[in-house]
């Protein structure tokens, strides 16, 4: 497991909470921030232990999937946990801001640091459009009322003495989406954000959340009802054991059964693989794929006239949700994976119910005592492919659809690897124009790198894929596999 400091925090509360679930002690969740951080205790984060608490106190009110955003300080967590106990579906909007946290960063801009030399040159001047540049006692002094932050003075001055100071979660979304208030606090405008996650895992200090929905998951276990487990290829990987010993903690951990989402790849492969043909042989200029729910959010939201051009195709998640639920009409499906897009998405889908991140699942294993290099090898009801296992990595999805395809020589596959303001800039250029210059299939992948790249992700992205490719290494190809029926596992 990833082992920094904020990746552990959050599985603190989460495990707290999980454990105080399973020993119903909901009842008593007002306690939680003072038994983490007692009196006489050390705050290894923060100042002192009552910054700590209040900041626990709000991840978990995010851990019980609330907004901290309407929290008015005086509400207990006791009711939180009741108003988590009773509700009967996920808030809206799946991400939150715990304000105690957020450190409050300075504004962002470009600066001119001590290692200017006051050159006779000065390129950073006369390269300045907007006249925002001016020597004073022998050094460069940008006026913060005309700089535009383009950044050209820093690329051409000759000492790398002007740096841009970047606010993290503003400078990874790439549709600026979230802002400061009037206090210096981070605030999402959810009518812009996507989804993506880049600020969730941008934030040096945890502060952008999810709102976690392991409350739901485990009332529904409770309750007796079959609740089924879809893994994202993705987690190949995040923890050194087989992905088949993962599986079996999960039904060790009160999960019915387990699908790989890679068999629902499979199927959006094969169903891309057909769009893309159909649209080729009609004259169309090109096509993008569909699987990222951050990049249809996107389209979405912002770029509405690339919907002509993105396939039509569902997600692996939509399809592999739908095959448990025609196996199994009455059973609730809970998606597993890195992406809190995919919270989004699930609102939609008619198929699935709940989503848990990596970082859930790495919880629920230490609140449970499963060691997971222990537990047998799950043995999963049907195989997925090569192709369908390697979609969490960039070009992984192109190349399914391209394997699909067979012999389709009109098939030009190019990948826009991680969404930021440049490669939204190209996409917007591309569906005005109708026509995209790198080729006429065109993956999208939120993350650099594909889904490995996740803001949920428990290891590094170059260990994952390692980790997925070997794994797929090992499968048949997507042409040597019949379409999937209905087969219970064992």
């Amino acid at each position: 497991m990833d082992n920094s400091n904020t990746t552990h925090l959050k599985r603190e509360v989460l495990v707290s909470l999980i454990q105080a679930f399973i020993n119903q002690e909901m009842g008593n969740l007002r306690e939680l921030p003072f038994k983490m951080r007692p009196k006489h205790g050390e705050a290894p984060y923060r100042c002192c232990i009552y910054k700590e608490r209040a900041i626990l106190r709000q991840r978990t009110i995010a851990g019980l999937g609330m907004s901290i955003e309407s929290d008015d300080e005086m509400t207990s967590l006791n009711d939180y946990a009741k108003a988590a106990m009773e509700r009967k579906e996920p808030e809206k909007e799946i991400l939150t801001v715990v304000d105690a946290a957020c450190k409050g960063c300075v504004p962002s801009r470009v600066y001119v640091t001590e290692l200017c030399q006051g050159c006779v040159a000065r390129p950073c001047v006369s390269t300045c459009k907007f006249g925002a540049i001016q020597i004073k006692d022998g050094r460069s002094v940008i006026d913060g009322e005309k700089c535009k932050n383009c950044g050209m003075c820093m690329q051409v001055c000759p000492y790398s003495a002007i740096v841009k100071i970047k606010v993290p979660c503003e400078d990874a979304c790439p549709v600026g989406a979230i802002h400061k208030n009037e206090m210096g606090h981070a605030v999402i405008d959810f009518d812009k954000c996507i989804s993506c996650g880049a600020c969730v895992g941008a934030c040096p200090f945890a502060a952008v959340h999810e709102k976690s929905e392991i409350i739901d998951i485990l009332k529904e276990m409770k309750a007796g009802k079959k609740v089924v487990a879809m893994v994202a290829p993705a987690v190949v990987g995040q923890l050194p054991v087989s992905l088949n010993k993962i599986a079996q903690a999960l039904v060790d951990s009160g999960f019915s059964e387990v699908f790989e989402v890679a068999q629902g790849a499979d199927t959006t492969a094969r169903t891309e693989a057909e769009d893309f043909k159909e649209r080729m042989e009609s004259g169309a200029e090109f096509m993008t794929t569909s699987c990222c729910a951050a990049y249809n959010e996107l389209v979405d939201k912002h770029i509405p006239e690339m919907a002509p051009f993105r396939s039509e195709t569902r997600t692996p998640m939509h399809y592999t949700a739908k095959f448990v639920k025609e196996q199994y009409p009455d059973a609730v499906t809970v998606f597993i994976g890195p992406c809190v897009a995919k919270r989004k998405e699930a609102q939609k889908d008619e198929y699935t119910d709940y989503v848990m991140n990596f970082e859930e699942m790495g919880a629920l294993f230490v609140a449970l005592n499963i060691e997971v290099a222990n537990c047998e090898d799950y043995q999963f009801a049907n195989e997925a492919s090569k192709e369908g296992r390697n979609f969490a990595i960039t070009g992984g999805v192109a190349e399914s659809v391209k394997v699909a395809l067979k012999d389709f020589p009109e098939l030009y596959p190019t990948c826009v690897n991680g969404l930021n303001p440049k490669s939204v800039r190209d996409l917007k250029n591309w569906a005005k124009k109708g026509q995209c210059p790198e080729g006429n299939l065109v993956e999208i992948m939120a993350c650099e790198g594909g889904c490995v790249a996740g803001s949920a992700c428990l290891n590094s992205k170059r260990i994952t894929t390692k980790k997925i490719q070997a794994y797929a290494g090992e499968s048949k190809c997507i042409n040597d596999l019949p379409e999937i029926e209905p087969k219970s596992a064992k």
